[in-house]
């Protein structure tokens, strides 16, 4: 069985161009594949804690109080979910050039020394290899070529953050220019669409 955590982090709602495509990815891979299974954990209406002093000391040693045993508790879930996920399915949108920071606070718990990578004499390394991610990136303007390119700090922060703790393989899907009309959102909308198919095929083949 193939086990997929899929993460919306979108303020949007409904209203949320990557809330919409995660939904239609869902569906789509329910239908067509009847024994996976999906983990949903929408990080906006159910919110991790944003990261500060008692959660990085109960993260780096044995929890000293409540708060620190509560962020310890927290990071272990998490940690858990992406440890037993052979797929992530990401939805992030653009906001001022990055990520929300409700998909930051989900990687500060999971980023975790010993658990999610460690030190070694050559550098750090990965420790959740083994599996994919599929990053669904949505954003109101153009920034994926062209002087605007270089204020994204969205996908690099992403490819970074994941690759950090061993999940290199990475499959990104853009749908941008969202805010310059109609016409725009849906031609990017329906192509991100297929292409998130797309990706998650050639995923779940190289689980084979």
């Amino acid at each position: 069985m193939t086990n997929v955590l899929a993460l919306r982090s979108s303020i949007l709602g409904d209203a949320s161009a990557s809330n919409q495509l995660i939904n239609e990815t869902i569906a789509s891979l329910r239908a067509q594949e009847p024994t996976i299974r999906i983990i949903e954990r929408d990080l906006v209406t159910n919110p991790i804690p944003h990261f500060d002093g008692d959660a990085a000391n109960g993260l780096r040693q044995d929890p000293l109080n409540t708060e620190q045993r509560k962020a310890r508790a927290l990071s272990d879930a998490l940690i858990q979910e992406v440890q037993a996920a052979d797929i992530l399915l990401i939805g992030a949108p653009m906001y001022n050039f990055g990520i929300p920071s409700a998909l930051k606070s989900w990687f500060d718990y999971v980023l975790r020394a010993g658990v999610t990578f460690r030190y070694s004499e050559t550098g750090p390394e990965g420790l959740l290899t083994g599996k994919s991610a599929v990053v669904v990136l949505t954003r109101g303007g153009s920034y994926s070529d062209g002087p605007a390119s270089a204020m994204d700090a969205q996908a690099p922060h992403l490819r970074a953050l994941l690759g950090f703790v061993g999940i290199t393989d990475q499959k990104f899907v853009l749908a941008e220019k969202l805010a310059l009309g109609p016409e725009e959102r849906k031609a990017s909308m329906g192509l991100a669409k297929d292409k998130i198919i797309d990706a998650f095929q050639i995923a779940l083949a190289e689980l084979v």
